[in-house]
């Protein structure tokens, strides 16, 4: 049982896996863009027409936070579940669901 799937349907997983990594690092950089376009202009329009009051740090750190934690989980870094947390549970998971189909048939 080495070779669990055929070279075809493993091509295939890693095609998926590969596609879905994409488009959640272009989801993130767009994110990044739209944080660098419209800070600056916020940050103007804060200082523009009520400098008494600087509002626009609440959306600087609010904003920033929401970044920071999508920067980890599209690049993987989550201090609070360890490294490959996710995949161990998956196996976990496959491997009840299997026994438990065992037990069926």
């Amino acid at each position: 049982m080495d070779n669990f799937y055929d070279k075809s349907e493993q091509e295939r997983l890693l095609y998926r896996k590969a596609r879905k990594k994409v488009k959640e690092l272009r989801g993130f950089y767009y994110h990044l863009t739209c944080y660098i376009v419209i800070m600056p202009l916020l940050i103007f329009i804060n200082l523009r027409f009520s400098p008494e009051f600087l509002w626009f740090f609440f959306s600087l750190i609010g904003w920033g936070m929401g970044l920071g934690f999508h920067a980890m989980e599209v690049f993987g870094y989550n201090p609070f579940l360890g490294k490959g947390w996710e995949d161990r549970k998956l196996r976990e998971l496959m491997e009840k669901e299997r026994q438990d189909r065992a037990k069926y048939e």
